[in-house]
């Protein structure tokens, strides 16, 4: 219970007991990251039936569609996508790219990428149709992104060795937490499938692609992963499963 109330701490603005962050504690809290996944999907899921039930037009909807996450955590996974902007925009050594990561500055490819990324999203979230077969899979895509970023951050090789994510994963049997987060991801994949089998299959690719790019480029660019680079493919990935989401219903029909 204690690693659950860490993970919600951690990864959410949702409030809940204190209790102390020990290394004990703190080494599963990446278990219960798919958790927080859920309540964001839960909101997502009731925001979307009630904008239906009234009426809403696609433009209201998408913009609460697009906020909701970003209430719930608090940002810190887009702050994650801002600091990669700019370690990746800034075409510098690998050594200097991780202390951009470090750096709590914003510099202009943040901005940049930031405004273009919330922009692209927006446009999705009001293009897609959302049908009540949909919305599962819509409030599943939370949960698959986090089970997926967790299951990264236990099996790809930490670029410092230290640092926040550092914390919660070198006090882990890690053996066990793979076999945990595999398990998560695969029912989450399972059950969107079994939801919508077409469009599931679509989602699940577009997210397992982008877990593939983030595992290839992290170790490529940076030597392995930072919670940066954690939060930059968790958003990266729920953008994925958005457009492919779109481009599924416009080959396939909705």
């Amino acid at each position: 219970m204690k690693s659950f109330l860490i993970a919600f701490s951690m990864y959410s603005k949702i409030p809940v007991p204190q209790t102390e962050w020990t290394k004990k504690h703190m080494a599963w809290a990446l278990c219960w990251f798919p958790a927080v996944g859920v309540s964001v999907g839960t909101v997502l899921a009731l925001w979307l039936i009630f904008a239906d039930f009234i009426g809403l037009g696609s433009m209201a909807r998408g913009a609460i569609a697009l906020v909701i996450p970003f209430a719930i955590s608090g940002g810190i996974h887009l702050d994650g996508l801002c600091d990669t902007a700019d370690a990746l925009g800034s075409h510098q050594s690998r050594e200097r790219k991780l202390a951009i990561l470090q750096d709590s500055h914003i510099g202009a490819f943040a901005l940049i990428v930031c405004g273009l990324y919330l922009i692209v999203f927006f446009a999705f979230w009001c293009e897609i149709h959302v049908t009540k077969r949909l919305i599962p899979l819509l409030a599943l895509v939370p949960v698959l992104s986090r089970c997926l970023s967790a299951l990264g951050a236990v099996t790809i090789k930490n670029a410092r060795g230290s640092g926040l994510l550092a914390a919660f994963t070198e006090g882990a049997d890690i053996k066990k937490a793979r076999i945990i987060l595999v398990f998560l991801s695969l029912i989450t994949a399972a059950l969107m499938i079994l939801l919508y089998p077409l469009m599931g299959v679509v989602m699940v690719s577009a997210a397992l692609l982008s877990f593939l790019y983030y595992n290839i480029m992290s170790r490529r660019v940076f030597g392995g992963i930072t919670g940066d680079l954690a939060g930059f493919f968790l958003q990266i990935c729920e953008l994925s499963c958005i457009v492919a989401a779109v481009t599924a219903q416009a080959f396939i029909g909705r």
